[in-house]
C-alpha cells in the first residue's frame, strides 16, 4: 500500500512539474519585464520590515522573518547596478527556493504568469563586459514584447547569500 501512494504521489509530482514547465512569473524593474521560471516562486509577498546584516554586499537587504523562516533578501535592483528607489504600495519580494534555500527578492511590481514556449525563447545576447548579461537565461517572445528570462541560481548565487543561507538554515534546524 505504501508504494502505491508513493508511485501516485511520484506521478502527482510529475503532473504538477509538466504543468509548470514553460511558465513563468514577470515582474517590472525600472521600464522592463523579466521572467523567472514558476518553479522556483515558493511565494510572492509585500515588503515587510527587513533587519540589516553587517558586511553584505550592498544588494543583500538583510533578513526578513516569514512565517518563523528568517530569510534573506536582495533587491534586484541594486544586484543589477541599477540606482536604488523607495519602496512603494507596488514593491513586492517574490520568495524563490533555489537547491533547498529561500532567497526573497525585491522587484518593483509583479506583473503576471505567462506560458512562452521553449521555441519562443532566444539566447541571450552576447554583450561583453555587461555584469547583468551573465544573469540572463534567455529571452522570451511574448506577441510584439519581449520579456528578459533570468537564471535565478546565477542572480541569486553569491559566496555572500549562499553562506548567510546555510547558517539560518543550520539555525533553524538546530
Amino acid at each position: 500500500m505504501a508504494n502505491e501512494s508513493l508511485t501516485a504521489t511520484s506521478l502527482l509530482d510529475e503532473e504538477q512539474t509538466d504543468a509548470q514547465e514553460d511558465k513563468f512569473l514577470t515582474f517590472a524593474v525600472r521600464n522592463e519585464e523579466y521572467g523567472i521560471d514558476i518553479r522556483n516562486v515558493t511565494e510572492i509577498i509585500g515588503v515587510q520590515k527587513i533587519t540589516d546584516l553587517p558586511d553584505m554586499p550592498s544588494y543583500v537587504k538583510g533578513v526578513i522573518n516569514l512565517r518563523g523562516k528568517v530569510i534573506p533578501v536582495i533587491d534586484i535592483r541594486l544586484r543589477f547596478s541599477m540606482e536604488e528607489r523607495a519602496y512603494d504600495e507596488r514593491t513586492c519580494i517574490i520568495v524563490v527556493d533555489i537547491a533547498g534555500m529561500l532567497v526573497g527578492v525585491i522587484v518593483d511590481s509583479v506583473s503576471e504568469v505567462i506560458d512562452i514556449e521553449k521555441k519562443d525563447i532566444d539566447p541571450p545576447p552576447r554583450i561583453s563586459g555587461s555584469e547583468t548579461s551573465r544573469f540572463i537565461k534567455g529571452m522570451g517572445k511574448v506577441g510584439e514584447d519581449v520579456k528578459i528570462l533570468l537564471d535565478v541560481d546565477k542572480v541569486m548565487y553569491s559566496e555572500k547569500i549562499k553562506q548567510v543561507t546555510c547558517q539560518l538554515n543550520e539555525q533553524q534546524k538546530g
